[in-house]
C-alpha cells in the first residue's frame, strides 16, 4: 500500500474506484453529477485536478494497493500560501476501511502541508454521521471549531458537519 500524487494515466482506475464505491460514498458526502461517472467525466476531473496541482492550489493523491488498484483518495486543497492555510479531505473504499488508510492519508497530507507548502494550519469538514473520520482527525491534532447545520444535501436531507482546524 502506498500513497502518491494523482497521474493522468489514473483515469480508468479512478473511474473503477468511484463506480465501485459510489453508493458507499453517497451515504456520507453529496452525490456527484452523473456525468462524472463516465470515462470522459473522470478524465476531465483528473485534468482539472492536475492543472490545479500545477498552479500550487491542490495536492491530489491516490492510495494504491499492491496490485495497483486505487483504494482511496486524499486531497490537500484550497492551498493559500499567503494565509498559510489549506483544507484536507479523503475517501477510502468501503472494502479497505478499518485498515488505517484514513490515518495514513491524513498524516501524508499534514506532512506535505508542512514540508512542501509551508502552511501554518489546515481545516477539515467532518459530518456528524461520520464518527470514524472524527476519530481520525482528532487523533492527528485537529480541534472542532465550528458547526455548520447544512454542509451538504445527502440523499435528500441536510447533513450537519463540523469544521476542524489543526495548527501545524
Amino acid at each position: 500500500m502506498h500513497i502518491r500524487t494523482l497521474r493522468p494515466d489514473d483515469a480508468a482506475a479512478l473511474l473503477a474506484f468511484e463506480l465501485d464505491n459510489r453508493d458507499w460514498f453517497e451515504q456520507h458526502v453529496a452525490a456527484r453529477l452523473p456525468a462524472f461517472y463516465t470515462p470522459a467525466g473522470v478524465a476531465s476531473h483528473v485534468r482539472e485536478y492536475l492543472d490545479a496541482h500545477d498552479q500550487g492550489a491542490l495536492l491530489p493523491c491516490v492510495l494504491v494497493d499492491d496490485e495497483g488498484a486505487i483504494v482511496g483518495r486524499a486531497n490537500l486543497r484550497h492551498i493559500d500560501r499567503v494565509a498559510g492555510t489549506g483544507e484536507v479531505g479523503y475517501r477510502i473504499a468501503r472494502t479497505a476501511g478499518r485498515r488505517g488508510l484514513g490515518s495514513l492519508a491524513l498524516a501524508y497530507l499534514l506532512d506535505a502541508a508542512r514540508t512542501q507548502y509551508g502552511l501554518a494550519a489546515l481545516h477539515a469538514w467532518v459530518s456528524d454521521d461520520n464518527p470514524g473520520s472524527k476519530k481520525i482527525v482528532e487523533k492527528q491534532g485537529f480541534v472542532r471549531i465550528e458547526a455548520t447545520p447544512e454542509m451538504a444535501i445527502i440523499r435528500g436531507r441536510a447533513d450537519p458537519a463540523w469544521l476542524y482546524r489543526c495548527a501545524l
